[in-house]
């Protein structure tokens, strides 16, 4: 595991037990967020699964790309959100919508044959036209059943007692992936690229299970609590961030 001088940001705000620092608002006013798009094609339509996977990787590779470090393009746009609050907004594409989303700076993840695209985060009113002319909700996805998680990888798992669409899950697990890389670092990946994680709904009894060891101060272990702006209450634990599943 590897720390990141970007993610290092929010190491000091979140712990590996249950509770989370304070955070501030933006000391200038602007509300900064990062666009998530998913690649929602017609036919076929992709996993739920794979499709949340590839959010929450491209989350995190954004922050952990070169051009997000010191000294980078990216670094004074990464810098500036991270020190706020990580907002996220996930919102959908297809055709030639998606293809234009390649040309913005940002990173393209894609996990079983879905795709998504983390975009360099900024202004909420100031997005480029062709982010804002993109949907925010619609299309939902079945629940799929994608098995056991690969062993060794990091693990977010939805809380199954809070329902989320497609788009809110994929701006939390975004969360808990930057958490995690925060905390505990990220593994290092044997080609170019950020290793991917795995992305789970539990059983209620294996959430309440990693519940309690994260509240005893477990270590490896993250929740997310959202600020209630969408979908659900404020406080609302959406999912749990593991360093070394078990």
């Amino acid at each position: 595991m590897v720390g990141d001088p970007v993610l290092g940001l929010l190491a000091e705000r979140y712990g590996t037990g249950a509770r989370r620092r304070e955070i501030p608002p933006e000391p200038d006013g602007v509300v900064r967020a990062m666009p998530v798009v998913l690649r929602i094609e017609r036919d076929p339509l992709p996993g739920r699964t794979p499709l949340l996977e590839a959010a929450a990787t491209a989350a995190v590779a954004v922050c952990l790309d070169p051009r997000a470090q010191p000294g980078g393009e990216w670094h004074d746009a990464v810098e500036t959100w991270i020190d706020g609050r990580i907002r996220k907004i996930a919102r959908r594409a297809r055709g030639a919508h998606w293809r234009a989303v390649q040309d913005l700076p940002g990173v393209t993840v894609e996990v079983g044959g879905a795709e998504a695209r983390a975009l360099l985060p900024g202004p909420v009113d100031d997005v480029p036209k062709t982010v804002s002319r993109l949907q925010i909700g619609g299309t939902e996805l079945e629940p799929d059943d994608p098995g056991a998680p690969p062993a060794d990888t990091p693990l977010v798992l939805l809380n199954p007692h809070v329902e989320m669409s497609v788009g809110k899950a994929a701006a939390q697990v975004g969360h808990a992936t930057m958490i995690l890389g925060a905390v505990g670092g990220w593994p290092v990946a044997d080609e170019p690229g950020v290793p991917r994680c795995a992305v789970r709904t539990p059983r209620p009894a294996d959430w309440e299970r990693y519940r309690t060891a994260l509240e005893r101060g477990g270590p490896g272990l993250v929740a997310v609590r959202d600020a209630g702006f969408t979908e659900v209450a404020p406080g609302t634990v959406t999912c749990l961030g593991v360093e070394h599943p078990g």
